[in-house]
């Protein structure tokens, strides 16, 4: 968010989703209290740096980074916000002045803070632990509006998939070195990210679909969704049928690199210097279309999503729990989340970025890939479209050499297989460390082509790096 969109929000004041605290030197001791109100009903935006009545004083500079530290510290400790909950933190330079700026998103969850659950109105946050009939509300309202929430009490986690919750360890701890995830159990890995519930007016406790369809094996995956599916097709040739076609019927990790992999093997792969970045734009729309399929979808209702690649143009479709119709405008809609658990957890292990960055970064990079705008379309089933073109799309002021583009792809192909720092220096025939580090190595990792074994120790001996 810019400087502009935060000046306008401060100048609404503070409402139901709006709440300003001071915290110049330090947190105010009831910034989690508003967090999680914020979480149990709409979601909200929390400024950090400015009085109640909307004065912006900003943050000591020499506190900037503790106040950071400590809030990012404390959304992660669940025994302040429990279930846990992850949120960037925005550093804004306005006036003169730093405030932090965090967007927080509604949850599925029911959430405390401090042992204490909280709510949100017009006047502020509100405890209503020991009010009955408002938590019993509360926990009916999660329910209903978010099937991903649905629990399921015979599910044992025996039916889990153990590598997978490594996969996620994994990836978690590429993300941030020290995440809480790498150090805890299966069990407190799935209360910690809200996909085991349990219903304190029933009694009722259990994995949830949402934690099915992340960790299950496809058995149970089955059993609990039959209808469940992502149809990947290319139809170019063959108009009746199609030319190639993966039917993905597995947990969402592993769908999410067979639609890649499928997208990988039929659309270019065309590079683009962001900055001094090189960047797979290919792969930066498709990530965000594949995640759009997976994260908000609406797994109860049985219509099959699809991914399907024409002549000109890829779109997908997926069941959805509308929030409007027709066609969106990137610049000035409000997202919804269809499911804040399963987007929870996808923007921690890395593969999302905040609510509605999908959508915008689509739109960015189609631009340079195919030199169009990609259509949405919000309905019963939801529309991603993006045409395609042969046009050269590489940064007319800033080109890549072919030969650089051959480059990289033959690296990312040489390290499918983890392979050393040496190995790869040695297989691109660089002599100087620094001068591969610098120009060929770097720019990789950056660009989030290349990812390491040891992500807390990227100067190991022993590091490893993989695409």
């Amino acid at each position: 968010m810019n400087e502009k969109q935060i000046l306008e929000l401060i100048n609404k004041g503070e409402g139901i989703n709006i709440e300003f605290k001071e915290s110049k030197t330090k947190l105010n001791k009831d910034v989690f209290e508003s967090v999680c109100a914020f979480l149990n009903r709409n979601g909200g935006h929390l400024f950090l740096g400015v009085k109640d009545d909307g004065t912006i004083v900003g943050i000591d500079d020499d506190s900037v980074k503790k106040v950071k530290d400590n809030f990012v510290s404390s959304m992660n400790n669940p025994d302040k916000i429990n279930p846990t909950c992850y949120s960037e933190i925005q550093e804004i330079k306005t006036k003169g002045k730093t405030i932090l700026y965090v967007s927080i998103p509604e949850s599925s969850d029911v959430h405390r803070c401090n042992g204490k659950i909280y709510d949100r109105n017009e006047d502020g946050d509100f405890n209503i632990t020991s009010n009955r009939d408002l938590v019993f509300k509360l926990y009916m309202r999660k329910q209903s509006t978010y099937s991903e929430n649905t629990i399921y009490p015979a599910v044992k986690m025996s039916q889990l998939r153990e590598d997978i919750f490594e996969k996620v360890r994994r990836f978690a701890s590429n993300r941030v070195s020290n995440h809480p995830w790498k150090s805890m159990g299966n069990m407190e890995l799935l209360k910690s990210a809200g996909l085991y519930l349990e219903e304190p007016q029933s009694g009722k406790e259990g994995i949830t679909l949402a934690g099915i369809l992340i960790f299950g094996t496809d058995i149970l995956i089955h059993a609990a969704l039959p209808h469940y599916k992502t149809d990947a097709i290319k139809r170019v040739q063959n108009l009746d049928r199609y030319d190639d076609r993966d039917y993905v019927d597995t947990n969402l990790i592993d769908s999410y690199d067979r639609l890649m992999q499928f997208i990988a093997k039929h659309l270019n792969d065309k590079f683009y210097l962001e900055g001094d970045i090189r960047t797979n734009i290919r792969d930066m729309i498709f990530r965000e279309v594949i995640s759009n399929i997976l994260v908000h979808r609406e797994y109860l209702d049985p219509f099959p999503a699809k991914l399907i690649i024409e002549k000109n143009r890829v779109y997908a479709e997926n069941g959805n729990t509308a929030r409007g119709s027709g066609e969106i405008d990137p610049k000035s809609f409000s997202p919804y989340s269809k499911n804040p658990t399963i987007a929870k957890f996808f923007r921690e292990i890395g593969w999302v970025d905040e609510l509605g960055s999908g959508v915008r970064n689509i739109n960015k990079y189609n631009k340079i890939y195919s030199g169009s705008e990609a259509q949405f379309i919000e309905g019963d089933v939801f529309k991603t479209i993006i045409p395609l073109d042969t046009r050269d799309t590489r940064k007319v002021n800033d080109p890549v050499e072919d030969e650089k583009d051959r480059e990289t792809k033959d690296i990312l192909e040489f390290c499918k297989i983890p392979r050393s720092r040496e190995e790869i220096q040695q297989f691109v025939g660089i002599k100087s460390t620094s001068h591969f580090r610098r120009k060929v190595l770097n720019p990789l990792i950056k660009g989030g082509l290349l990812n390491l074994i040891l992500p807390d120790k990227p100067t190991s001996p022993n590091q490893k790096y993989y695409s």
